[in-house]
């Protein structure tokens, strides 16, 4: 994998027989825990979906409307893997134009969830390849018209990397020409900033931050795993964050 972006490889600053993303729904009770070689897995799935299912190329646009969860993180790093720009979008954004080069033309793959999908507040973006990712253990069991499960579609692609373009560090990670280098140093600092460390586990509320700087690319920059919880009580969260050995809480 291309050094462009450290954060990309650094899956392998970890144990990779070690959990490195918990996604925790408090609500459901849904928990599902990744080591760094299911989340290298899974991301090389993602990439395949997107480079041979799609047809896609370094420099392809991607439009990406998920929230903090494990199939985001394999979503966005094989996305990046594979040279594509990526149009990440969080909920907060819902309404608002998105101002950015080609934006008035249709994407190369959206990948959105059901929620969003039928949120009257969203504009969802026009693609060539358009998915619903859910965040259910489950495939969805209603996929509309012109639209494809992606829990279905990844798994047809193969869970070991692949040759993968030479990335340079000043190639774009982003439709708004944002570079692999500059993601990278805003994830380090982020990182030096909240004093992670390789072995922290880090907590993070996803109601509170939705952002993949900071729930995903700042703590795999330090080596650090990732507790993604959802629907949290904020009352709870010291009570969690010890049931679950966290030693940073974002």
């Amino acid at each position: 994998m291309s050094a462009a972006l450290p954060v990309l490889s650094a899956v392998g600053l970890a144990e990779r027989d070690q959990p490195l993303i918990t996604y925790l729904d408090h609500r459901t009770g849904q928990r599902q825990q990744l080591t760094a070689a299911e989340l290298g897995e899974w991301s090389a799935r993602a990439a395949g979906l997107l480079r041979d299912g799609c047809g896609l190329t370094p420099g392809s646009r991607v439009a990406v409307l998920l929230p903090p969860h494990w199939r985001t993180a394999a979503v966005l790093l094989g996305a990046w893997a594979v040279g594509l720009e990526v149009s990440f979008r969080p909920r907060a954004t819902a309404g608002l134009p998105v101002l950015e080069p080609g934006g008035d033309r249709p994407y190369d793959a959206v990948l959105v969830t059901p929620e969003r999908l039928d949120d009257w507040l969203e504009d969802v973006p026009d693609g060539l390849h358009r998915y619903l990712v859910g965040t259910a253990p489950e495939p969805l069991a209603d996929v509309p018209a012109g639209w494809l499960d992606w829990s279905t579609e990844v798994l047809r692609h193969d869970a070991a990397p692949t040759d993968r373009p030479l990335l340079q560090a000043t190639d774009p990670v982003s439709p708004d020409g944002t570079t692999y280098s500059q993601w990278g140093g805003l994830a380090r600092e982020l990182a030096d900033s909240w004093d992670l460390r390789v072995g922290d586990r880090l907590l993070v509320d996803v109601a509170e931050h939705d952002l993949p700087l900071k729930w995903l690319l700042a703590p795999l920059s330090a080596g650090a795993s990732v507790l993604l919880c959802a629907n949290l009580d904020p009352a709870d969260r010291d009570a969690v964050a010890a049931a679950e050995q966290v030693t940073r809480i974002l």
